[in-house]
């Protein structure tokens, strides 16, 4: 497990995130993971280790959700499914329907916000000219 993120380009399809908003804690699987998870990888015996990989954000979730009051919701959810929108919303959209898909893999959030880099960008030119 490493730190990610929170930006729309940590969103793969060979990923698994944990986000905790203090309200929620979501356990994202990337598009691959669902995939491998739904053909039952994690039952077989020789998949010993995607079965630890799966088992690890459940059992950091529920370490959060124990030591909280209130307790969180608790949402798992699949690249591109419904309920994917509770980590989508929180995403800085660097990646959206108006940039240049470099065929990096990142997810695509449709959004009319725009990104950090360029509101800083832009924050950085207006405080030059002043």
């Amino acid at each position: 497990p490493e730190a990610a993120l929170l930006d729309s380009e940590s969103v793969r399809a060979d990923t698994i995130l944990l986000l905790d908003t203090f309200f929620h804690v979501v356990v994202f699987h990337g598009e691959t993971i669902a995939a491998w998870r739904e053909q039952g990888y994690h039952e077989q015996d020789e998949h010993a280790a995607f079965r630890a990989l799966l088992e690890a954000p459940q059992s950091d979730a529920q370490l959060i959700m124990d030591a909280r009051f209130p307790v969180p919701r608790y949402i798992v959810c699949d690249q591109h499914k419904s309920e994917a929108r509770f980590l989508m919303a929180k995403l800085n959209p660097s990646v959206t329907h108006n940039s240049n898909l470099d065929g990096s893999g990142s997810a695509q959030v449709n959004t009319d916000d725009v990104s950090l880099r360029v509101f800083m960008e832009h924050l950085m030119k207006l405080a030059v000219q002043t």
